[in-house]
């Protein structure tokens, strides 16, 4: 028995969510081991000599147009190789698809262009999933399909398991993020995804590399966990002795580099923080960071608003964002307000007085069922109301200034109101995608806020931050006026995407144990 056509034998599920082979399933996979015991002895199983000198997707796109006469015409002979997704078996002759990163080529098989034997003793005996390699001319078919015209094909490597069925797909979503490789081949779309973050990346890096910013490297493994208010994942260094933590942020380190003389400077890589899993949220995430000194956080604003319009431009080909049913219009001006006026604005409950007062905003805080801690100021009062009724409601592209000094330890206080910092967080769709600030660069207001972090953590906050002395040293030196800003690269791609949670944008989400 072989599974000749487009479809394959079922897989299970256990009732703890493993993929389990059924009795089907555990038969087509023995005759597929039988066929690799047959190979073994033939010769070798798993050539590495084929060279193919052109993908299907460069061939849709500089022959799909051309006709079946042209082509004839043109005698051009290509090597393709990939996986085999569909064989229709037509008595002497038969159809097969091959699919590489690129995309699917058709195959036209002859078993009178092949060796003798070959057709019936070796090609109808593979299976779909099997990996090929074919040479032959290019030609279209009556329908008009741009195919391979092959006389030369080989094995490459055998498929041990069936994909899944071809129209059932691959459903469980479970599954998918698991095994993202047969996610992968199995899903057109997962493979544009994680091409769209590919080139949403690249453009991100071209953007800053001609404005003349730096790109750097900065520890993963840092001594002093700092940048973020967040719980860290604590590592041990054997040769040292010593507990190391993976990053929560680069932004202390960035900032030295600002101190040292690197004035623009951003760096793309992971951070690590201990919390939660959810659509939002992974444990290890990817983020943009970037600093220049002698500018300011309305600058930043600026820039970053030119960052997404541009980007939407050249990877989506419109400021117009679809996402979950809502669209989103990055080609107007984005909308800014401060923390109190969007509170204000989507409470009309809460009264300008109320909200400025401690006593007042507890009262509102409590009614709303919001749990507080005693030693907490208006300031996280308020960002606690904040984050509980405005946040999920910044629909469209908004950018949230004037965040309270309570909860900014890193940025720099107002000119004209110290309660509050030049601070901003971007939302859109009622998800923060960035948040940015003009620095604090001031080494004693800084070493006092780190002062009061420290009082935090250890009233039992293990998201505050610890006190950071190398780093006050350095600011000690003098850092130049300066503003920086990180930018969520998984949810920015989540919305470029239309992905409704974070693990249909990493290719290996990190997953409960089964």
């Amino acid at each position: 028995m072989t599974d000749e056509k487009d479809n394959n034998g079922k897989g299970g599920k256990d009732k703890g969510g493993n993929n389990t082979p059924t009795p089907d399933e555990n038969k087509l996979i023995a005759e597929r081991r039988q066929k690799l015991a047959a190979l073994r002895q033939n010769g070798i199983a798993f050539p590495n000599d084929f060279r193919r000198n052109v993908m299907a997707g460069e061939l849709h796109a500089e022959y799909g147009d051309k006709s079946a006469e042209e082509l004839d015409k043109l005698g051009i002979r290509v090597r393709v190789a990939g996986r085999m997704m569909l064989r229709r078996i037509m008595g002497k002759a038969s159809f097969a698809h091959i699919q590489d990163m690129s995309g699917r080529i058709q195959l036209y098989v002859q078993r009178d262009s092949l060796p003798e034997g070959f057709y019936n003793e070796q090609f109808k005996k593979w299976d779909i999933g099997d990996i090929i390699g074919a040479e032959g001319q290019l030609m279209k078919t009556k329908t008009g399909e741009l195919s391979v015209k092959v006389d030369d094909l080989r094995l490459l490597t055998k498929s041990l398991r069936p994909l899944p069925e071809k129209f059932k797909g691959l459903t469980d979503t479970e599954t998918r993020y698991r095994q993202r490789y047969l996610d992968l081949i199995m899903s057109e779309e997962s493979r544009r995804t994680f091409r769209l973050r590919t080139e949403i990346i690249f453009y991100i890096r071209k953007f800053f590399n001609e404005r003349g910013f730096l790109e750097v490297e900065t520890p993963m493994m840092q001594v002093i966990p700092g940048g973020a208010t967040a719980r860290p994942f604590t590592t041990y260094h054997n040769a040292l002795d010593m507990d190391l933590f993976l990053r929560i942020a680069p932004e202390l380190y960035l900032k030295r580099l600002v101190v040292g003389g690197f004035e623009k400077v951003y760096e793309i890589n992971r951070n690590f923080r201990n919390e939660g899993l959810s659509t939002r949220h992974n444990p290890e995430f990817t983020m943009l960071e970037f600093y220049e000194a002698y500018a300011d956080y309305h600058m930043l604003m600026d820039l970053t608003e030119e960052l997404l319009r541009g980007l939407a431009e050249d990877v989506l080909g419109t400021t117009q964002i679809q996402y979950q049913g809502d669209t989103y219009d990055f080609g107007k001006p984005f909308t800014r307000m401060s923390v109190r006026e969007s509170i204000l604005h989507f409470n009309d409950d809460i009264s300008a007085a109320d909200i400025d007062d401690l006593d007042s905003a507890r009262r509102h805080a409590e009614r709303l069922g919001i749990p507080l801690k005693d030693n907490w100021g208006l300031g996280k009062v308020q960002i606690e109301i904040f984050e509980k009724t405005v946040e999920h409601r910044l629909k469209d592209p908004t950018f949230i200034t004037a965040y309270p000094t309570e909860v900014s330890p890193l940025a720099r206080r107002n000119d004209e109101d110290p309660f509050v910092t030049d601070r901003f967080e971007f939302f859109v769709g009622g998800r923060e995608i960035a948040n940015g600030f003009s620095e604090l660069n001031d080494a004693e207001d800084q070493a006092e806020r780190f002062r009061k972090q420290v009082e935090d953590k250890e009233a039992g906050d293990d998201e505050a931050m610890f006190f950071d002395e190398d780093y006050i040293t350095a600011l000690e030196h003098g850092m130049p006026p300066t503003a920086g800003e990180g930018i969520g690269i998984d949810r920015l791609v989540m919305l470029f995407t239309d992905a409704p949670s974070i693990r249909d944008v990493l290719l290996f989400p990190h997953m409960r144990p089964d």
